[in-house]
């Protein structure tokens, strides 16, 4: 299995791809990412993609110069470069690279760095996908700017690691029982056919599949809230999933809490939640299969 890597301008080998100590990614973690699946040789929602990798660096004051059309044009190519048809592109950009200071600004000549590079999935988790997962709930320890798609994710890092630790495949997060987001996922939860999320402010990343499932939900007719609910809503509610790029839409079958397991809802996939996933598989099959040209 080949890989490529895109650095800055230029399509390089992956023994090729080196990154100075001194990037401010590297030793502050001052950068920001976009995780961006493609099947069968396409792309999935790529525009909406990198118009948030481009917020996200407005956002901690990174010029973003790129064009952004020509940006797809070199992603698109990436992902040519590779052997295999379905995977995912991870794209990254720091502030540059300095002498280690916490002061960035009296460097008027510091240049932003890109690097991305795909990553092979052998299939969509269609499996897990029908069956369900066990989540572990626990606190939300990162900071309070989650709306940026940071590299800092040692918050995240160590909740996920906590709950694969107890047998989860994800971790739920909340702040003083209110809940927030997964380590690396949106939450929805469903109760008397309403779908709940929390609401894309400061405390959550707007996810893309998050933003096509709330679409999806309006244009089947089901009731949708961005509103905060708590760990009780969470615990008795009808149904509930995870969203994200790789992982699709999950279900939540059952529920780890304070050294308690619940099942939540009927303890298998719910009618919504599938309803949900077809749609959803429905989009994946209607991308435009040759992307070349862009």
């Amino acid at each position: 299995m080949k890989t490529k890597v895109l650095l800055n301008n230029r399509i390089v080998d992956l023994k090729s791809a080196n990154v100075n100590i001194l990037d401010r990614g590297y030793q502050f973690g001052d950068g920001v990412y976009e995780v961006v699946r493609f099947y069968d040789a396409a792309y999935f929602e790529l525009e909406a993609h990198l118009i948030r990798l481009k917020e996200s660096c407005e956002k901690i004051n990174i010029p973003f110069k790129m064009h952004l059309k020509k940006l797809e044009s070199d992603l698109v190519y990436l992902m040519n470069t590779c052997d295999y048809s379905t995977g995912y592109v991870y794209i990254q950009i720091t502030r540059g690279v300095m002498d280690r200071n916490h002061i960035y600004r009296d460097q008027p000549d510091l240049k932003p760095q890109l690097v991305a590079y795909t990553v092979k999935e052998e299939k969509r988790p269609l499996k897990l996908m029908e069956q369900g997962i066990t989540v572990h709930v626990t606190e939300d320890i990162r900071w309070l700017l989650c709306d940026i798609k940071s590299l800092n994710l040692l918050g995240s890092v160590l909740a996920k690691n906590k709950a694969q630790e107890k047998g989860a495949k994800e971790a739920v997060l909340h702040r003083d029982g209110i809940i927030t987001e997964g380590s690396s996922t949106n939450v929805f939860i469903v109760k008397d056919g309403t779908l709940y999320t929390h609401p894309a402010n400061n405390l959550i990343l707007n996810g893309i599949t998050r933003r096509v499932i709330i679409d999806i939900a309006k244009k089947e007719g089901f009731p949708i809230k961005e509103t905060a609910f708590t760990i009780d809503e969470f615990l008795n509610a009808d149904e509930a999933f995870t969203s994200s790029t790789t992982a699709e839409i999950m279900p939540i079958v059952s529920v780890l809490l304070d050294e308690k397991t619940y099942a939540l809802g009927t303890g298998k996939r719910g009618v919504i939640t599938q309803k949900i996933q077809d749609e959803y598989s429905d989009l994946i099959a209607k991308i435009p299969l040759n992307q070349s040209t862009l």
